[in-house]
């Protein structure tokens, strides 16, 4: 009974305590904001309280929003205090981490109250603007390595949060030469800056029956893009997004009328709404606020150079023939003793393949594999709408008994609105059949391995043919393939961009964090058979890339290399870290398998000497 009474005093304390600290607060309103709300839940409660919170919040920034208020006032709304208090609205995650809640009541009959201290408002702007900083950061540095899709994309996201500045108007960067920009002005000039630079070059157009395939040259200051994402008018719609690679883009029209398009226009694009899902705050300012036309995003081009015609472009573009055509510097070109100097008989085997394609008949191609490789041709056939839309001389390298044949660009294009250009690398054994295939690494990626001079070229093209395969089995959705180059002890450290979802502790957590998880190689493949199913397609591109062996074990090597990773329903940009054994080059094996969203404060990521 005694326990009893001393528990029934505690409580009454304990709620007298709450109630005298909530009427000091109520009572300092130079000191504080604060919200109540009731509801059958403490979740529906909490949200109302939250919900007053802001509303005040809004009231008392609003007047420091004079970029939004410009914005309103130039599109004709009226009701700027609205405007204004759905932008704080895209504040509410980082809200919480500067509230402070008490639960007065406990459900049915839940009541809520908040409060935050008016002089910790300013965190939640910092938090905000220290993203903006980061995103210029991230966008200069992609410009950089001539990653234009990147680049637009951070500016143009860096821009959005801006407007959702209350401070918009007033925020400087500091570049990497050292000077100071304010960057209501620097985001819009470097985005119009690029677009100036891009250029598009026709370098072939080629007519089919109901079809005209028109290939493309896009270059940025006179370098192939590493990466670019477009549109096109097909004479009725814009296309589905077309990604670029290594400088090369391709357009596709159909119908009766397909031989009369003589010219198009061209849009690039910079706004990647669809990826911004991984940040809720950059998902919701996006969908609020209404995107800022860049008219120099699109140009004319036409598929001749005749005089005649006229286009309002910002830059001319021209016809060439393929031999004028960018030729980049590849494995081939830069692998001297492994070389294939003769290449017409792979050549010309490749060329029936690639007629094959064009007429669906993938049949007639058959007796040209071996029954794994053709396992493999239907697999990337069926990848996804493909189209072979170029083809270069043949390149070839002589790898142990395989001779690997870097041969013609294809695009995959999916429902979802999707396109991939990729190099189709084909793998000849000694009787000359394809034993496999592989979608070749981007130039970026194949300079970074290939300048690694101390190993030798054996060494240089074995991580090559490894990546090559590495990338394609994700894509094709090849389990076996993987179940073979991994360990069965292997360390797999796997994550992913998520956003955490509300419950009823945190109602309002809606930050992005990245989710780890620990897999042995069973896990790992149930884990990525599901994945497979739920997607239907997955595209990995790598970029840099370091390499080192591993200690006293000559045939041990660590890979670490820069990845993007897309797929039908998520995607990210991360470090890989792979610890191989090449003991068996043709066999090689995984031991270690890590990834982790960016660098380390140092500038390192996981590496051999973390294992």
């Amino acid at each position: 009974m005694r326990a009893y009474t001393v528990l029934a005093v505690f409580l009454f304390s304990t709620i007298t305590s709450f109630s005298q600290s909530i009427e000091e607060i109520k009572a300092d309103r130079e000191g504080y904001l604060w919200g109540e709300g009731t509801g059958t839940t403490i979740n529906k409660a909490d949200q109302i309280a939250l919900e007053n919170i802001i509303a005040q919040i809004s009231v008392d920034v609003e007047s420091k929003f004079s970029l939004l208020k410009e914005e309103v006032s130039k599109a004709g709304k009226s009701d700027f205090r609205e405007e204004c208090n759905q932008m704080v609205n895209t504040y509410s995650s980082a809200t919480l981490t500067n509230t402070e809640r008490v639960v007065i009541n406990n459900e049915p009959d839940a009541k809520v109250f908040r409060y935050i201290k008016r002089s910790d408002i300013a965190l939640i702007f910092q938090q905000r603007k220290q993203k903006i900083l980061d995103f210029t950061a991230n966008a200069d540095k992609f410009l950089l390595n001539n990653q234009i899709a990147d680049a637009l994309k951070y500016y143009y996201w860096a821009l959005s949060l801006l407007r959702s500045h209350p401070e918009g108007n007033t925020i400087t960067y500091s570049s990497r030469e050292g000077s100071q920009n304010l960057l209501l002005s620097y985001l819009p000039q470097q985005i119009n800056l690029i677009f100036s630079g891009l250029d598009y070059k026709v370098t072939e157009v080629k007519d089919e029956p109901g079809q005209r395939s028109v290939l493309l040259d896009i270059t940025y200051n006179k370098q192939p893009v590493q990466n670019l994402e477009y549109s096109y008018w097909d004479g009725r719609d814009w296309s589905a997004q077309v990604d670029a690679k290594d400088g090369v883009g391709f357009m596709e029209f159909f119908g009766d009328n397909a031989m009369s398009h003589t010219e198009t226009q061209i849009k690039a694009e910079y706004i990647f709404e669809g990826e911004a899902r991984i940040d809720r705050e950059l998902e919701d300012v996006l969908k609020r606020l209404d995107p800022i036309p860049f008219p120099h995003a699109t140009f004319y081009l036409p598929f001749t150079n005749n005089d005649k015609l006229v286009y309002p472009a910002t830059k001319s573009s021209t016809i060439v023939t393929s031999s004028d055509n960018y030729q980049p510097k590849d494995m081939a070109m830069a692998i001297n003793a492994n070389r294939v100097a003769e290449t017409s008989s792979y050549q010309e085997k490749v060329n029936k393949i690639e007629q094959a394609i064009s007429k669906n008949h993938y049949e007639e191609a058959k007796p040209l594999f071996t029954s794994e490789g053709y396992d493999v041709f239907t697999r990337l056939i069926a990848y996804g709408k493909a189209r072979v839309i170029g083809n270069d001389s043949l390149r070839a390298i002589r790898l142990d008994k395989t001779v690997i044949c870097r041969g013609p660009r294809m695009s995959f294009g999916f429902s979802n609105n999707r396109k991939f250009v990729e190099d189709v690398v084909f793998h000849f054994n000694q009787d000359g059949k394809v034993e496999t295939l592989s979608f070749g690494l981007n130039q970026k990626s194949l300079e970074s391995i290939l300048s690694h001079k101390s190993w030798s070229e054996v060494e240089r093209l074995t991580i090559i043919n490894f990546l090559e395969h590495y990338k394609t089995a994700y894509a094709l959705k090849r389990l076996d393939y993987i179940k073979s180059i991994f360990a069965d002890d292997a360390l797999i450290i796997t994550g992913s961009v998520v956003k955490v979802k509300p419950d009823i502790e945190n109602p309002f957590l809606g930050n992005t964090i990245v989710k780890y998880n620990h897999y042995n190689k069973a896990q790992y493949l149930k884990a990525l058979e599901q994945t497979f199913a739920s997607n239907e397609f997955i595209n990995i591109e790598f970029e840099e890339s370091d390499v080192c062996k591993g200690g006293k074990e000559a045939d041990m090597f660590g890979i670490q290399i820069k990845q993007n990773y897309f797929s039908e329903n998520y995607g990210d940009q991360g470090y890989l870290f792979l610890l191989l054994d090449f003991k068996k080059p043709e066999e090689p094996i995984i031991h270690v398998r890590t990834w982790q969203p960016q660098k380390n404060s140092d500038g390192s990521i996981y590496g051999i000497g973390d294992f």
